[in-house]
């Protein structure tokens, strides 16, 4: 599986699902709608900021809130290569693999990466190196079969390809 490198935009505990795609956009289902207001209410030039490949590290709980689909999937369509947070919200976790937003769970990463820093993350090891602090941490790494989804983009291609 590949790896990921960007530059951190950093967000603190219960990150909620309304946070990262406001209620008010959830009439449209169209990935490039959908990032084009990722994160608007926490940070309104993140959309103009973020580019392709970099990273979200937040703290605890992140993708509370809603059940809904829409979250990261905005967050992948905005760009985002990897997120890595202390904990996630189960149904978050859930709907991130499925759409193939890879997401790693790391409470040292997640509390001493800053906003800026530049990172990369081996998926295959779950090794999350800060460059910018020359720093590693050990992250979760992803089992086989998720890593096979992910790398399909989500559940439905790779069942499609099977």
């Amino acid at each position: 599986m590949k790896a990921a490198k960007g530059i951190v935009f950093k967000f603190g505990d219960n990150v909620d699902t309304d946070v990262i795609i406001p209620a008010r956009y959830l009439n449209s289902s169209d990935p490039a709608e959908l990032a084009a207001h990722c994160m608007e209410d926490i940070d309104k030039d993140f959309i103009k900021n973020v580019k392709k490949g970099d990273i979200i590290v937040a703290d605890k709980n992140f993708g509370c809130g809603s059940s809904r689909e829409h979250a990261p999937i905005a967050i992948k369509a905005a760009g985002v290569s990897c997120v890595i947070a202390e904990t996630f919200a189960r149904i978050f976790y859930r709907n991130a693999i499925n759409i193939g937003l890879p997401i790693i769970e790391c409470k040292e990463a997640a509390r001493e990466i800053e906003n800026g820093d530049e990172v990369s993350v081996n998926f295959d090891t779950g090794v999350i190196t800060d460059i910018t602090k020359n720093t590693t941490y050990q992250g979760q790494a992803f089992p086989e079969f998720m890593q096979k989804i992910i790398a399909a983009e989500g559940l439905v291609n790779y069942i499609n390809q099977k």
